[in-house]
């Protein structure tokens, strides 16, 4: 990613969506940042960052360099982030090999980066990934345990 601003999905100069962004049209207020977090946003949960935290560090992030991109070019960063993890997976594990003096790729720092789009995308669309999860959990779990048991 080239910059904050790319990375955060906020066009260089777009009054109008930031200002969509500020009256309310990303993340819910539920799950808005907290009033006394720790200096760089992200709140932990024994010591572990928790889903919630992170939206709210993200939409910190976002509102501070202008609001948000729409949905749509949101999912297309994300495509475009999921692409850079492939092509490690692919580096990694499949055929593609590196160009001399290409670096090693970093799952990790690609993964981060796809992650944060996500956030972003959810934020965009009011999701609390949180309940999003816990949700999509309990479906597999009714679904695939029972499968698992027999």
């Amino acid at each position: 990613m080239s910059d904050d601003a790319d990375r955060a999905g906020v066009p260089p100069g777009d009054a109008d969506r930031a200002g969509r962004a500020r009256r309310g049209h990303g993340l819910k207020a539920s799950i808005s940042p907290a009033r006394n977090r720790k200096p760089s946003g992200l709140e932990e949960h024994n010591g572990e960052l928790t889903l919630r935290a992170a939206q709210a560090a993200v939409e910190a992030s976002v509102l501070a360099l202008g609001g948000y991109w729409p949905p749509l070019a949101n999912l297309a960063r994300l495509m475009e982030e999921c692409g850079e993890v492939a092509r490690v997976v692919n580096q990694v594990h499949g055929l593609k090999r590196r160009k001399a003096g290409e670096p090693v790729p970093d799952a990790a720092e690609e993964l981060g980066d796809a992650l944060y789009v996500l956030l972003v995308l959810a934020n965009s669309l009011g999701v609390d990934l949180d309940a999003a999860l816990r949700a999509v959990l309990a479906k597999y779990e009714r679904r695939d345990m029972p499968k698992a048991q027999e």
